[in-house]
Protein backbone atom coordinates (compact mmCIF):
# COMPACT_ATOMS: atom_id res chain seq x y z
CA UNK A 1 0.00 0.00 0.00
CA UNK A 2 1.53 3.64 -0.95
CA UNK A 3 2.13 5.81 1.88
CA UNK A 4 1.30 8.76 -0.76
CA UNK A 5 -0.25 9.14 -4.45
CA UNK A 6 1.44 11.71 -6.05
CA UNK A 7 5.55 13.76 -4.81
CA UNK A 8 5.30 17.62 -5.16
CA UNK A 9 8.68 18.92 -5.70
CA UNK A 10 9.20 21.96 -3.50
CA UNK A 11 12.01 24.17 -4.96
CA UNK A 12 13.17 27.13 -2.65
CA UNK A 13 13.81 30.61 -4.15
CA UNK A 14 13.99 34.46 -4.38
CA UNK A 15 10.98 34.71 -6.05
CA UNK A 16 8.23 32.00 -6.30
CA UNK A 17 6.29 33.83 -9.17
CA UNK A 18 9.04 34.58 -11.57
CA UNK A 19 10.08 31.06 -11.11
CA UNK A 20 6.63 29.34 -11.80
CA UNK A 21 6.28 31.63 -14.95
CA UNK A 22 9.36 30.45 -16.22
CA UNK A 23 8.78 26.65 -15.19
CA UNK A 24 5.20 26.87 -16.37
CA UNK A 25 6.35 28.45 -19.86
CA UNK A 26 9.02 25.57 -20.14
CA UNK A 27 6.80 22.76 -19.23
CA UNK A 28 3.51 24.11 -20.50
CA UNK A 29 1.77 23.62 -17.40
CA UNK A 30 -1.03 25.87 -15.53
CA UNK A 31 0.53 28.75 -13.43
CA UNK A 32 -0.72 29.91 -10.24
CA UNK A 33 1.44 33.08 -8.85
CA UNK A 34 -1.23 34.50 -7.30
CA UNK A 35 0.10 32.79 -3.75
CA UNK A 36 3.60 31.85 -1.94
CA UNK A 37 4.28 29.29 -2.75
CA UNK A 38 3.40 29.41 -6.53
CA UNK A 39 2.80 26.69 -8.77
CA UNK A 40 3.16 24.99 -11.96
CA UNK A 41 0.42 21.66 -12.55
CA UNK A 42 0.16 19.39 -15.93
CA UNK A 43 -3.19 18.21 -16.61
CA UNK A 44 -2.55 15.02 -14.70
CA UNK A 45 -1.93 16.43 -11.14
CA UNK A 46 1.51 16.58 -11.08
CA UNK A 47 2.84 19.63 -9.73
CA UNK A 48 6.05 21.65 -8.37
CA UNK A 49 5.78 24.26 -5.91
CA UNK A 50 8.01 27.20 -5.52
CA UNK A 51 8.44 28.53 -2.17
CA UNK A 52 10.45 32.47 -1.86
CA UNK A 53 13.11 32.13 0.99
CA UNK A 54 14.93 35.79 2.22
CA UNK A 55 18.46 35.46 2.19
CA UNK A 56 18.23 32.76 -0.96
CA UNK A 57 21.60 31.39 -1.77
CA UNK A 58 21.44 29.78 -5.36
CA UNK A 59 23.39 26.45 -5.58
CA UNK A 60 26.86 26.27 -7.51
CA UNK A 61 27.51 23.38 -10.12
CA UNK A 62 29.62 21.52 -9.88
CA UNK A 63 31.88 23.06 -7.39
CA UNK A 64 29.99 21.99 -3.65
CA UNK A 65 30.51 24.85 -2.31
CA UNK A 66 26.59 25.37 -2.15
CA UNK A 67 25.61 21.58 -3.21
CA UNK A 68 22.79 21.82 -5.71
CA UNK A 69 20.97 18.87 -3.36
CA UNK A 70 18.53 18.46 -6.87
CA UNK A 71 17.99 19.09 -10.35
CA UNK A 72 15.37 18.32 -12.69
CA UNK A 73 15.89 16.48 -16.24
CA UNK A 74 13.80 17.71 -18.79
CA UNK A 75 13.26 15.05 -21.93
CA UNK A 76 13.42 17.21 -25.17
CA UNK A 77 13.26 15.59 -28.83
CA UNK A 78 15.64 18.40 -30.14
CA UNK A 79 18.38 19.61 -27.79
CA UNK A 80 18.95 23.06 -30.08
CA UNK A 81 15.39 23.60 -30.37
CA UNK A 82 14.70 23.24 -26.54
CA UNK A 83 18.28 25.25 -25.64
CA UNK A 84 16.60 28.21 -27.70
CA UNK A 85 13.43 28.31 -25.96
CA UNK A 86 14.90 28.02 -22.66
CA UNK A 87 17.69 30.67 -23.04
CA UNK A 88 14.45 32.99 -24.66
CA UNK A 89 12.58 32.06 -21.67
CA UNK A 90 15.25 33.07 -18.99
CA UNK A 91 17.76 30.23 -18.78
CA UNK A 92 21.02 30.49 -18.81
CA UNK A 93 23.65 28.00 -20.41
CA UNK A 94 26.20 26.74 -18.18
CA UNK A 95 29.62 26.43 -18.90
CA UNK A 96 30.59 23.11 -17.79
CA UNK A 97 28.80 20.77 -20.07
CA UNK A 98 29.96 16.95 -19.22
CA UNK A 99 28.03 15.26 -21.62
CA UNK A 100 26.96 15.00 -25.53
CA UNK A 101 23.43 13.30 -24.85
CA UNK A 102 21.99 16.75 -22.30
CA UNK A 103 23.10 20.06 -21.81
CA UNK A 104 23.00 21.52 -18.12
CA UNK A 105 21.68 25.14 -17.73
CA UNK A 106 20.53 27.23 -14.59
CA UNK A 107 16.75 28.60 -14.19
CA UNK A 108 16.67 32.19 -13.32
CA UNK A 109 17.14 31.34 -9.77
CA UNK A 110 20.35 29.40 -10.48
CA UNK A 111 18.90 25.72 -10.08
CA UNK A 112 20.77 23.54 -12.54
CA UNK A 113 18.67 21.45 -14.96
CA UNK A 114 19.37 19.35 -17.70
CA UNK A 115 17.41 19.51 -20.78
CA UNK A 116 18.40 15.82 -21.92
CA UNK A 117 17.66 13.47 -25.69
CA UNK A 118 14.37 11.46 -25.13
Amino acid sequence: MAIARMPLLAIDCPDSGALARFYGAMLDWKIDDSTDPASVCAENGQCIAFHQVADYTPPTWPSQEQPQQMHLDMLVDDLDAAEAAVIALGATRHPDQPGTSFRVFLDPAGHPFCLCLN
